[in-house]
This record gives C-alpha cells, structure tokens and sequence, in this order.
C-alpha cells in the first residue's frame, strides 16, 4: 500500500516489470484517488512508456474529456472510473462509444 515512501522512482519500478510476463499495470495517482479532479495523463503515459506493459489509468478521473485525454496520449491501456460513475459525472456508455 501506500505505507513507506519509496526512493524508487515510478517509471524505474515499472521498467522492471518489462519482459516479466506482467500483462498489466495499474497506475493510480494516489494524489488524485477519490478527488474527481482530473487525472494524471502525462504521469500514467511515462509508466507505460517506460514498462511497455498496457496500462490502466486510475485516481482523479472526473469525466468524458478525461477519458478523451486519456486516448489521445495514445499509450494507456485504459481507466478506473469508480467514483466518476458513482458521482454520475462520467456516462459509460459514451465512454465505451471511444473505445478502441
């Protein structure tokens, strides 16, 4: 969890996950979790970079434009949408209309 402070940076941590049969990463901007204030495209877009593994978006995603954000990066896998759902701010079925 979110326990320790790591002097690892992210982007070192998900480079090691490359070519270890990890299918996925979750990259969650623990700043953001909860907040509906918009997610980080620029911090998730240098995980997958960095690993080459898809990579799925998570904390601060608010609504469709961040969904569309997301996809113009062009390398993140995909989105964790919880509270955006719940809050009714994000429709899933508009966002499922952008999937690849």
């Amino acid at each position: 969890g979110w326990a320790e402070v790591s002097q690892m940076r992210a982007t070192e941590l998900a480079h090691k996950f490359a070519g270890a049969g990890v299918e996925a990463i979750i990259c969650t901007d623990i700043s953001k979790d909860g907040t509906l204030s918009g997610v980080n495209v620029e911090f998730t877009s240098q995980i997958a970079k960095a690993s080459g593994i898809n990579t799925i978006a998570s904390g601060g995603v608010k609504d469709i434009e961040d969904i569309r954000a997301l996809m113009r990066a062009g390398d993140v896998y995909g989105a964790i949408v919880g509270k955006a759902y719940y809050e009714g701010t994000l429709d899933l079925k508009e966002a499922f209309k952008l999937g690849r």
